[in-house]
Order: structure tokens, then C-alpha cells, then sequence
């Protein structure tokens, strides 16, 4: 039987707020993490719950389609996928009934209408 994956530290919040280039504070608010816990987590060098971790590897996976679709539609060169998407969350979408799609970040649902919404908006369906 193969190994479960691994749940990632909590210390990886702030690297991916870093990344972002978002406060620590806006990402836990987008994904319906407490500050408190993470913090706790952080400073006994433990790791995410699964809930956890499924948030923040959901943001994870964003920025990675989004890095990919700049890839397959033309030069990725100088283009920072985490700093895009940060915006990208914070931006109020018509398409959304003008709610920011980090409001959808703190479920696996809304994480997964968020991606659907964005690779759709490839295809120039939404702009």
C-alpha cells in the first residue's frame, strides 16, 4: 500500500503568503484559517490538519494553472503566476455576481468554481 501524502508544515502559509505577495492575515482570511491555530502550528513547527492543507494546496494548484495557461498561450517570461493570482483573488468578478473569488477559497467547492471560472476565462469566455 502506498504512503499517504504528506500534510505540508504550517510554516508553509507564510511562504505562500510571501510568494503572493499578500499579508499572512488576507490568506487566512480567504481560506477560513485561524490565525491563532496556524500560528500554534507555526511555532511548534507542526503540520496542517487535512482541511488544512487541502486550502492551502487548493491556492497552490491555482497558481500552478495559471503558470500553465500563460505558458500554453504565449511568454511566460518575467511573469510571476503567485503575484497574478493574488490580485486575480482580491478583483470583485461580474462573473462571481461581483464577489471576489478569494470569498470561494475556503471550501474544496469553491476552490474548484474559482479554477473552472479561471481556465474558462481562457478561452475568452470572461474577461
Amino acid at each position: 500500500m502506498p504512503d499517504a501524502p504528506r500534510n505540508p508544515p504550517a510554516a508553509a502559509v507564510g511562504r505562500l503568503s510571501v510568494r503572493m505577495g499578500m499579508s499572512k492575515d488576507s490568506l487566512l482570511s480567504s481560506l477560513g484559517l485561524s490565525r491563532a491555530t496556524i500560528s500554534r502550528k507555526e511555532r511548534d513547527a507542526a503540520v496542517l490538519s487535512r482541511d488544512e492543507s487541502e486550502r492551502v494546496l487548493g491556492v497552490e494548484a491555482l497558481i500552478g494553472l495559471v503558470q500553465t495557461m500563460v505558458e500554453q498561450s504565449g511568454d511566460p517570461a518575467g511573469f510571476d503566476a503567485a503575484r497574478w493570482g493574488s490580485d486575480w483573488l482580491a478583483r470583485p468578478l461580474p462573473a462571481l455576481g461581483g464577489q471576489t473569488p478569494a470569498s470561494y477559497m475556503d471550501t474544496f467547492e469553491g476552490q474548484k468554481l474559482v479554477a473552472d471560472l479561471l481556465a474558462t476565462s481562457q478561452s475568452g469566455a470572461y474577461a
